[in-house]
């Protein structure tokens, strides 16, 4: 379908930004000239100066980033126009030269003493960036001279590097062999390797797995040496800083407590037993003698998918997502009714779904809606995101608006638990019931366990590298065989070609990063209960946190929302939530 065909309800309405590409021109052509921040370069001594360069650079970043969401919102349209991968390239210069005009102040306010920071935190003046100041203060002591964090600055592009081998590798020249697919022979992608995989074809599955994995054994020993050199990388940043670890490094920049980490690990290690008989009854259920890792991804419950049109997926969504209150399901109303939302595939358009939630606009959703159940999904996800980040840029100061991405994930999530359970509840479908059952248990298995056996193996090969062992394809192979053997218990057939499954991850070449995703669903699944529980005085406080932005650490306002991520019950819960649906799974 060509976007010229899609009802206007249907396309999101970037008129709401700039009203056409010549408002966006003459807005970005009154931005070059701006990028000026010389006469505050040794001034920033002072609450009032400080105060005075914090709303110079803001102001500025409000008009640069209104000026990206356009660009964005029409690239995505149709990646093929080359006019708005202009727009977007012309707009990333003028962050680079805003990063690098700017570059001085943090270091310049970071240099003064300690009693001096403590003072201008407790500024009223300065209330908007209090929370800043106290991370400032905390960070002082790995911040270094102005000379060494110039030279650092400059290592970025550099050390970037195994990244994008690796990306080239992966994307590029990896060199898959083709499959029969649908009567023709074709090449496997990574796409079609995702399809076959949920496919009911068991011998296509067994093939597709043998073949895709066979071209990444070609590389090996390549991709061993790029994850090494990431791993490297970190190390080296952590040295230079002088943190004990690379995890610590990590879990600092987001102002999140150690023990987080230790009890989702902990966690998931203790609830493996919940898992293995997930993995003996998904056996049975598919009647197998041996079941291997390319049968864990096929439904096993059939032809039980939802398919509803856009309107009845929305309203759906609106019935499931009823016990937030009317404000919220007023705005989700307004987000449809007023074009937030680009709702079908098209061609060029681009691939998935997202929400970008720019300050001063409201937030944008792309998706590329189909008649299943995981696209109604889908919608209360992303728009759960949305309203997430309404919420902070309507209630919190610029400075303080952005979220974590530690919590980047929690309030999507518990849109689409809150809409399970809206389903499970009302739902008198036998096989519907089983099929809901069995995507809430793949959810949990994923997004909970997966993603931590991957921080897992993280942990480990930093841990590994930082003690100076050498990382290559056998110790790297031999410990994430081990953790998949761990995790899923003897029920499956532990094929060997998994062993370099670690190697086809792109999130491990961003480090640290997957084990949010994994607090993330078990933060969700206990806000979710807690609404449902406690209705009016739960939801107050969820909305605390969706307002919350950066006034604080993550891990607090997680707190005040009803899970508290510091005590192992929190994931305890989670696990409970897991084996229940196990339970009614194999009673159904």
């Amino acid at each position: 379908m060509e976007r010229s065909q899609v009802k206007t309800d249907y396309k999101w309405k970037t008129e709401d930004v700039f009203v056409n590409d010549e408002e966006w021109e003459k807005a970005f052509a009154a931005l070059e000239g701006k990028i000026e921040f010389s006469k505050y370069r040794g001034t920033l001594n002072c609450a009032e100066n400080i105060l005075a360069y914090y709303r110079a650079e803001e102001g500025l970043e409000k008009e640069l980033l209104r000026v990206y969401l356009y660009a964005f919102l029409r690239h995505d349209e149709d990646v093929r126009v080359s006019k708005y991968n202009s727009y977007l390239a012309r707009v990333m210069s003028l962050f680079t030269k805003l990063g690098a005009e700017t570059a001085f102040a943090t270091l310049e306010i970071s240099a003064l003493p300690e009693e001096k920071l403590k003072a201008l935190a407790k500024d009223a003046s300065l209330k908007d960036y209090d929370y800043f100041l106290s991370r400032l203060i905390a960070e002082k002591k790995y911040i270094l001279s102005e000379k060494e964090e110039k030279i650092l600055a400059q290592t970025g592009e550099p050390m970037s590097a195994a990244g994008d081998v690796f990306e080239m590798l992966d994307n590029a020249e990896l060199n898959l062999p083709e499959i029969e697919h649908e009567g023709k022979k074709v090449p496997l992608s990574h796409g079609l390797y995702s399809v076959i995989l949920f496919g009911n074809d068991r011998e296509k599955r067994a093939e597709a797995f043998r073949l895709y994995y066979s071209a990444y054994r070609k590389i090996i020993n390549t991709l061993a040496t790029a994850y090494y050199g990431n791993v490297k990388k970190d190390i080296f940043y952590k040295n230079v800083r002088g943190y004990a670890s690379c995890l610590e490094k990590s879990l600092f920049e987001e102002d999140v407590e150690k023990s987080v980490y230790e009890n989702l690990v902990e966690s998931v290690n203790e609830g493996a037993p919940i898992m293995h008989r997930y993995m003996e009854t998904r056996k049975k259920a598919l009647g197998l003698d041996e079941m291997h890792v390319y049968d864990l991804h096929v439904a096993l419950v059939e032809n039980a998918d939802l398919k509803l049109e856009f309107e009845e997926a929305y309203e759906l969504v609106l019935k499931g997502l009823a016990p937030l209150g009317k404000e919220y399901l007023a705005l989700l109303r307004q987000g449809k009714d007023e074009r937030w939302i680009d709702v079908c595939e098209t061609e060029g358009k681009r691939s998935g779904a997202y929400s970008i939630g720019i300050y001063g606009n409201h937030p944008y959703v792309l998706l590329n809606y189909q008649k299943t159940t995981n696209d109604i999904f889908t919608i209360a996800h992303e728009m759960g995101h949305s309203l997430h980040s309404y919420f902070s840029n309507k209630e919190q100061p610029y400075s303080k608006a952005d979220y974590k991405i530690f919590v980047a994930e929690v309030a999507s999530t518990v849109n689409e638990v809150l809409l399970l359970k809206y389903l499970l509840k009302t739902t008198e479908d036998k096989k519907l019931r089983k099929y809901l059952l069995n995507y809430f248990m793949d959810m949990i298995r994923t997004t909970l366990f997966r993603q931590t056996q991957f921080a897992e193996f993280e942990e480990r090969a930093h841990a590994m590298a930082e003690a100076g062992e050498p990382l290559n394809k056998d110790n790297l192979s031999e410990l994430y065989y081990g953790l998949n053997r761990k995790y899923y218990g003897e029920a499956v057939t532990h094929d060997r070609d998994i062993e370099i499954e670690w190697s086809r991850i792109p999130h491990f070449y961003r480090s640290f990063y997957v084990y949010k995703y994994a607090t993330g669903i078990t933060s969700a699944i206990c806000i979710a209960n807690k609404i449902l529980e406690e209705g009016e005085s739960a939801v107050k406080n969820y909305f605390t946190f969706l307002s919350g932005g950066c006034s604080t650490d993550p891990v607090t306002l997680l707190k005040i929302a009803g899970a508290d991520l510091t005590k192992k019950e929190t994931f305890r819960a989670a696990m409970r939530e897991f084996e229940n649906a196990l339970d009614e799974f194999e009673k159904l």
